[in-house]
């Protein structure tokens, strides 16, 4: 199957014009003009095909089309023939149906007959959903909501497209495609998480996703006995923040196994990943290093690994592919050792800056390990990022972006993309406008981005259309001149100035009163102006003392305590869901909510605390994850103590933790009031640093919070609350840096300080 699928990656779009005759008239008045015919023996999609156009033009012209087979219709009766039938073939000459593949479609008219066909499973479903958008008219904006014209004349034009899909593997990660499998089918997306029903052509499965080492070969099964399977670290053998030694054959082997008994469960997936997991900790043993120094990088043992598997794999099941991850300390491409032909390398982008083209001078790193991949492997598949994992609620503009980077994709021989959006976030920075144009640039990268949004807009927003898009314009061009890096853990929103914020309210205020009068449009620009709500939450104190420094008039609200509670009741009248990646908006609740605790008690306050009300932690009772290249202790004059724990901001891990144990959970009943007492070096805006309390045996995290440059990169030390907590053991305190090592120097912790509260 997916053997198949590689073969007609190049497939092109084609246009017959020879072929295509006159108009066509489907309906007249009210009644149907002809029968909607399939083959005797049409495949479930087909039928479903079939079913969906029956239905869609029914609720356009108010006629009933039947749905028959051919024997039931003469052959030189008008009809719309749906299916690669053989009667469909004899008018459909010159298709080369072979290069459509699963997706490829065909529509035309010949005559006093309509062509709906493709490959198979899904190109006759495919093709009737575009001859239903393009031609008739009919849009499906999210899961729930939908434009459907009424004509009681349905007249067509001449029609003549012949298309297959360059990505054959489709998937735009955003909650309404996720939720409403049927919408993810009606846009042509085929990916590994929607539930699309077999009946609708079913979906693309990828064997354990992803980051499947540990999966694979779980250490709580096979560490003590083979230790030597895991990565080494400083000469010792360790699974916890460590990866699979890959250049171990025992490993390999056993690997190799466990790869092929998941396979034999589910064949017919197509695709297992075998991939690192999802942090760094590559082995140092002398094999593997020896295999990195020859290669140039250290995806070298991996792939040398990743080959001799795919190798075995192949015998016993030749149509099924082996994927893995080009992430992080692996994206750079080997210097010798080449994928295997039945392999899919899945180049990540989550290291881009997401405001400039991929292909170009802003990301010359990725730029050039795509092409370089691209010369070696058979098969190239892009996990994009197109989301902002520091807050799915803040604006992120990166739209002018999409159409470029997945036009650089598809010219690099990438047969799949995976675009990270909000999945779990419904009042996010235009979510559903995002999926719907994402999902029309992966089935046809050639498309116009400005367009599409221009279309959504008008289509889903009515007359408020025109003020949203001159909002969109306005922070995509702030971005653009503010020269920032745009990262998938931005956090920054120094963008959005105050002169932005000014213009942006007055644009959504008149965005409203565009629709006043239609409650269905105001409510969807109520919710898509959360996001934009959400930085005055944010930036609230920064914007006020800007506009009094500036002796203009605050637009923002009066009180920053009452537009937080505002926000708080809008986003789950909207169903909210996730503030950020698997992190539930409730937590993020808390962390709003904390920010009305009041000041943090001063070291004189702290001093005059009972002692069994105060407990104070210091860097040598913190745990360090993989010093010192995660975390280590340094010298700090500044700090209490003259030590504290430091981080550079290169990458994403909670490498400095502070765990409550159970005598300790003891000793300290109630709820204590938790502190961090911390200092950055870096640049005046944008995120520092997260932070947050984790309760491990229920694995959420209780609160979570993200530090900005502005209040702590002056040099000195700022206390920050981590929230109010019924401490019980498991608990643990945790600070990490976003991954961004330009804006970030570096993060020193002076002491984690936990006060009891007696209110």
């Amino acid at each position: 199957m997916i053997i198949r699928m590689i073969a007609v990656a190049s497939a092109l779009t084609v246009f017959i014009a020879s072929h295509a005759s006159g108009d066509l008239t489907l309906a007249s008045n009210g009644k149907a003009q002809c029968d909607i015919v399939i083959a005797r023996n049409a495949s479930t999609p087909e039928k479903t095909a079939a079913k969906e156009l029956q239905n869609y033009l029914g609720q356009v012209t108010g006629a009933k089309f039947r749905v028959r087979n051919e024997s039931q219709v003469k052959p030189d009766a008008s009809q719309i023939l749906v299916g690669s039938s053989d009667r469909l073939k004899s008018f459909a000459t010159g298709v080369d149906w072979a290069a459509l593949g699963h997706d490829g479609i065909v529509i035309r008219s010949v005559g006093n007959k309509l062509l709906l066909a493709g490959g198979k499973p899904r190109g006759a479903l495919y093709a009737v959903y575009t001859f239903l958008e393009d031609t008739v008219g009919c849009r499906w904006w999210s899961g729930t909501e939908s434009d459907i014209p009424t004509k009681q004349t349905l007249t067509i034009p001449a029609l003549d497209t012949v298309y297959a899909p360059k990505l054959l593997y489709r998937e735009a990660y955003y909650k309404d495609p996720n939720e409403y499998p049927l919408f993810a089918a009606k846009l042509k997306l085929n990916g590994h998480f929607y539930k699309i029903p077999d009946s609708y052509g079913g979906h693309y499965k990828i064997l354990g996703w992803c980051h499947t080492a540990y999966d694979l070969l779980p250490p709580d099964k096979y560490f003590s006995e083979h230790p030597e399977w895991y990565s080494e670290h400083g000469g010792k053998r360790q699974s916890a923040g460590g990866q699979l030694c890959w250049s171990n054959d025992e490993m390999r082997k056993e690997l190799t196994k466990v790869a092929l008994g998941w396979i034999k469960k589910d064949p017919t997936a197509g695709i297992i990943s075998i991939s690192q997991n999802d942090w760094h900790g590559a082995c140092q043993c002398a094999k593997c290093r020896a295999v990195e120094a020859e290669e140039e990088s250290q995806a070298g043992p991996l792939i040398r690994c990743l080959n001799l598997v795919a190798e075995e794999i192949e015998k016993q099941y030749p149509d099924v592919l082996v994927e893995t991850l080009a992430y992080q300390y692996t994206r750079k491409p080997p210097a010798k050792v080449k994928p295997a032909k039945n392999t899919v390398i899945r180049l990540c982008t989550i290291e881009c800056d997401f405001s400039k083209p991929l292909d170009g001078d802003g990301n010359p790193t990725f730029r050039d390990d795509i092409r370089k991949w691209r010369a070696i492997a058979p098969n190239l598949y892009i996990w994009d990022y197109v989301t902002d994992f520091a807050s799915y609620i803040q604006p992120h503009p990166n739209m002018r972006v999409l159409a470029p980077n997945l036009r650089f994709f598809v010219e690099n021989n990438t047969i799949g993309v995976f675009e990270q959006g909000d999945a779990g976030c419904s009042i996010g920075d235009f979510v559903r406008m995002r999926a719907w144009v994402l999902a029309h640039l992966e089935w046809d990268p050639s498309r116009d981005t400005a367009e599409l949004i221009s279309e959504y807009l008008q289509g889903y927003y009515g007359p408020a259309a025109p003020y949203l898009q001159k909002y969109l314009d306005l922070i995509h061009d702030s971005v653009e001149a503010n020269g920032m890096r745009l990262s998938c853990y931005n956090g920054d929103l120094s963008f959005m100035t105050l002169d932005v914020m000014t213009e942006s309210k007055k644009l959504f205020d008149q965005a409203e009163r565009a629709v006043a009068n239609d409650p269905t449009l105001l409510k969807r620009v109520k919710r898509d102006r959360l996001s934009f709500d959400h930085v005055w939450v944010k930036k609230y104190d920064e914007l006020k003392r800007q506009a009094e420094a500036d002796n203009v008039r605050f637009a923002g609200p009066a009180s920053h305590k009452i537009a937080i509670e505002r926000f708080i009741d809008a986003a789950y009248s909207f169903n909210v869901g996730n503030y950020s990646e698997n992190w539930p908006f409730r937590l993020y609740e808390a962390s709003l909510d904390a920010q009305f605790a009041g000041p943090p008690p001063s070291p004189d306050e702290l001093a005059r605390l009972p002692k069994q009300d105060i407990i104070e932690v210091y860097p040598e009772k913190m745990k360090l994850f993989e010093p010192p290249k995660w975390a280590k202790i340094v010298d700090d004059p500044a700090a209490t103590q003259g030590r504290a724990a430091f981080m550079d901001g290169s990458h994403t891990q909670w490498a400095v933790q502070y765990h409550i144990s159970d005598r300790l959970a003891k000793s300290m009943p109630g709820t204590w009031k938790w502190y961090l007492v911390a200092r950055t070096q870096g640049g005046q805006s944008g995120g520092a640093f997260k932070y947050g309390v984790y309760d491990d045996p229920s694995h959420r995290n209780v609160t979570q919070f993200t530090a900005q440059l502005e209040t702590g990169a002056d040099g000195k030390y700022h206390t920050y609350y981590l929230g109010k907590i019924l401490t019980t053991a498991g608990l643990y305190a945790w600070i990490s840096p976003l991954g961004d090592a330009n804006a970030v120097k570096g993060i020193y912790i002076d002491r984690i300080v936990m006060v009891k509260d007696r209110d």
